[in-house]
């Protein structure tokens, strides 16, 4: 049995979607009622703190947005009920000469030493830019030709969420992955406009990204996130303007298949975008 925290979000849905076409045994772990995620039939869905959670459980992967405060508690859980391996979904921020006072950099490494000193075996994944992301244009792009936001030359090399899963999935699965720390990205680099251009070839139409001042971006752009945090992310956001991204070759070591492309991604959302 595998249970899977997150399993509604993108990459924990991606994965529990691949686990059961594997025809593993899957613990979805969720906050909607069964009915109402939407997930294959083959998974068990429950929720985090039910009871016999990891009851049959030798496997975790651990989404750090689901299990929030309660991360130490949920592996310490993991490891009495005789889980012996966790997965956890941190993420690239965590890096040599990071800094290590940015808000979400002390989040996932502090739950990447809970991980490491759990008592199990782990599997850290470090992905960088998600092309989700992109996700945040889309009401913008469904009423018009134009997206307004922060920083049109940021560059990051986005990565498709499903890649995520798959290489989530080959860490469960295969032998090999115990105290990998596996750094994920995309296959090219592309900036906010360059994203931005990318939809609007998928969707035949001449998108154009208009770049906001900072204040503008701060205002107006982080609904409901801690003004501290927003600022942070801001500045992440200008330090790629000018600075290559890193891009790895991880997928398609673990997986035997490259990373898809933003376009490929583009193309999967098609819908997202469409008015």
């Amino acid at each position: 049995m595998i249970v899977v925290t997150g399993a509604t979000g993108n990459v924990g849905r991606a994965l529990v979607e691949r686990l059961v076409a594997e025809g593993r045994s899957v613990r979805a772990v969720s906050r909607r009622d069964a009915e109402r995620t939407a997930l294959p039939p083959g998974a068990e869905v429950t929720r985090l703190g039910s009871a016999g959670l990891f009851e049959g459980a030798s496997k975790l992967f651990l989404h750090l947005q689901a299990t929030g405060d309660r991360t130490g508690t949920v592996l310490d859980e993991a490891r009495a009920a005789g889980v012996r391996h966790v997965v956890m979904l941190s993420s690239g921020i965590i890096q040599e000469g990071a800094d290590e006072t940015h808000p979400i950099h002390l989040v996932h490494a502090r739950a990447e030493r809970l991980v490491r000193d759990s008592g199990m075996e782990w599997t850290l994944l470090r992905p960088n830019a998600f092309s989700v992301n992109a996700l945040q244009w889309a009401g913008q792009i469904r009423g018009g030709d134009t997206v307004r936001g922060p920083f049109a030359d940021a560059a990051t090399a986005p990565i498709h969420e499903d890649d995520i899963a798959a290489v989530a999935a080959r860490s469960l699965l295969d032998a090999g992955h115990d105290g990998a720390v596996h750094r994920l990205t995309g296959p090219e680099a592309l900036t906010n406009a360059g994203q931005v251009a990318a939809i609007g070839r998928v969707l035949g139409r001449d998108l154009t990204y208009v770049e906001v001042p900072v204040e503008e971006a701060e205002a107006d752009f982080f609904p409901g996130m801690p003004r501290q945090v927003a600022r942070a992310v801001l500045r992440s956001f200008a330090a790629l303007v000018g600075t290559p991204p890193e891009i790895t070759s991880t997928v398609e070591e673990v997986t035997g298949r490259p990373a898809r492309t933003f376009a490929a991604w583009a193309e999967d959302h098609r819908s997202d975008f469409a008015p």
